[in-house]
């Protein structure tokens, strides 16, 4: 796997960034055929590379490529791919683009990342739009919600797709088989939701490649009853953000009770604590990907340290191995009728 990595990209850049990429080298990179680009200022790059305390062998295993324009989380995301064209998140996607780069990874400006993978890197045949995956942690398993961000106002078919290829995504990388696809809306009654929820049920309902089981409620993410969640980017980006708030301040809830009623007790549970905020954590998961574009691109939280950086490396290596394009392609291909 070969892994562009934007230094440049997130509240923690650079230095997260890097520390992030040593880890990973360290961790989940095989000699023999990994290796990560790292695109950004060169002199900044050097000096964290020379500092980095990484053995020649690992050190080995990473590539320098120099860019001198940065994209600002606040920049308008078309305007800046087209007028910073040395952007790390430009050049990024268009070593992806060239062949010279498997999975690009990046916790820089969201709506930047996906307009320049669509721009050079492009969507995969038959794909309309592309999506951004996130995998949800529930106490029955992992969830898998469609679209968090790229495309916040989807027409019907996009949404059909979204719930091919999230749950291609689900089966390939969360193991789960067959996974059950539900449209989120307001009710589950066929009658409930925007016209939009309305005309995307349908397609979905008769699309025998989805194992729908039809409208589901916010609720519905943590019951087990549902593996794919399929909404339009600006609700599920709300979602996301309101399950990370909920689950942070939960457990500094949980543990601020525990010690004003018994701190020995909270000594005693905090492996066991740990072990579980370990599993909510945003970080342990890395990035989420953005289905549908040719080649795996990797969007992480703007606020990533580290440790989610890290991860993201090991969630790329995953997806590249998974060969989940193929398995999009085909599927995307099989449902559109002859005549589009």
């Amino acid at each position: 796997m070969r892994a562009a990595v934007d230094v440049m990209g997130g509240d923690h850049a650079p230095t997260a960034i890097l520390k992030g990429c040593w880890e990973a080298a360290t961790q989940f990179l095989d000699p023999a055929g990994d290796s990560i680009i790292l695109v950004g200022d060169q002199e900044i790059i050097r000096q964290g590379l020379e500092s980095s305390g990484l053995p020649a062998d690992r050190k080995a295993l990473f590539k320098i490529v120099h860019t001198t324009e940065v994209i600002a989380m606040d920049d308008s995301p078309v305007e800046a791919i087209r007028s910073k064209p040395d952007s790390s998140i430009g050049v990024m996607c268009k070593l992806a683009a060239k062949g010279e780069a498997d999975v690009v990874i990046s916790a820089g400006n969201t709506g930047a990342c996906v307009a320049a993978a669509q721009l050079r890197m492009r969507t995969l045949p038959g794909v309309s739009r592309p999506g951004i995956a996130v995998v949800v942690p529930t106490f029955h398993g992992p969830v898998v919600i469609c679209d968090v961000g790229a495309n916040i106002a989807p027409q019907p078919r996009h949404l059909q797709q979204y719930a091919i290829m999230a749950g291609a995504y689900a089966e390939a990388v969360c193991n789960i088989p067959n996974p059950r696809v539900g449209l989120l809306s307001i009710g589950e009654e066929d009658a409930k939701g925007t016209a939009i929820v309305k005309e995307s049920r349908k397609l979905m309902r008769d699309e025998p490649l989805i194992n729908f089981i039809g409208n589901v409620e916010g609720r519905d993410l943590f019951k087990g009853n549902v593996d794919v969640v399929v909404c339009d980017g600006f609700v599920g980006n709300i979602i996301l953000k309101f399950t990370e708030g909920m689950a942070e301040g939960l457990f500094q809830t949980i543990v601020s009770e525990i010690q004003d009623s018994d701190p020995e007790l909270l000594e005693q549970l905090g492996p066991v604590m740990k072990k579980l905020h370990m599993k909510h954590d945003w970080r342990e998961y890395g990035g989420a990907p953005l289905l549908g574009v040719a080649g795996y691109c990797l969007i992480c939280h703007g606020r990533s340290d580290n440790r989610a950086i890290k991860n993201a490396i090991r969630v790329g290596k995953q997806l590249h191995q998974s060969g989940i394009n193929a398995k999009i392609v085909e599927s995307v291909k099989k449902s559109i009728p002859s005549e589009q």
